[in-house]
């Protein structure tokens, strides 16, 4: 019943006038979602609400890790559980499609809107296959087998539209030369460049408190 009201509600703001990205923030659930309940007349999204029901899911052995994760993370996005769930679950077999679906419903159910952090730039619609890859860095404490506590540190590229991923890790910074090695290497392990890269810490490749890390 919950989702019916949900649907009642998208057409309501959507005749009021107000656009895609704003009924989201507005009901707390992806555009995705909205553009679902837009393309159903009332009928539809009945005998889709009643179906719910009845019908067991592929992730529904996962439903209370992933709602802890939510709780605690309300700004997750499908993809980062996407991660944690491959992470956590190596044998899980499922498609990210299927786990955007899962975890919009699940916002739903639990009220668990998502709370987007303010950046310095906005989401962006899902890109076409090739146009864009994300870089970030990062580090990491772990214990050798000795239990001593030492850092390592990575650098993840991302392919915006699969989510296709590629990591290289060190013992020690990333300098100038590794950072241009790992993007040849990426390039390489993707079969191909993207059209565009993005830097989610560009400040890192022009100030550095690390002389041999200045682009």
């Amino acid at each position: 019943m919950e989702k019916l009201v949900l649907y009642i509600k998208v057409h309501q703001l959507k005749e009021q006038g107000f656009k895609i990205a704003a009924i989201a923030r507005k009901l707390g659930i992806s555009r995705n979602s909205v553009y679902k309940y837009l393309d159903m007349n009332f009928e539809e999204a009945s005998n889709w609400v009643n179906s719910l029901g009845s019908r067991a899911k592929k992730l529904d052995p996962y439903q209370n890790q992933i709602v802890v994760w939510l709780k605690e993370h309300p700004d997750l996005s499908s993809a980062q559980i996407e991660d944690w769930l491959k992470e956590n679950y190596p044998d899980l077999k499922v498609a990210g499609s299927t786990i955007r679906s899962y975890v919009s419903d699940l916002r739903s159910i639990y009220h668990i809107p998502k709370e987007l952090h303010i950046r310095s730039h906005e989401a962006v619609d899902e890109l076409p296959m090739g146009q864009q890859m994300q870089v970030d860095w990062g580090e990491i404490t772990v214990k050798n087998t000795e239990g001593k506590l030492f850092k390592l540190y990575f650098i993840t590229f991302v392919l915006s539209h699969s989510r296709y991923k590629y990591v290289e890790w060190l013992d020690r910074p990333f300098t100038t030369r590794d950072t241009i090695r790992s993007h040849e290497r990426a390039f390489q392990y993707f079969g191909g460049m993207p059209r565009e890269i993005v830097y989610d810490q560009d400040h890192l490749i022009t100030v550095s408190e690390n002389p041999e890390i200045l682009f």
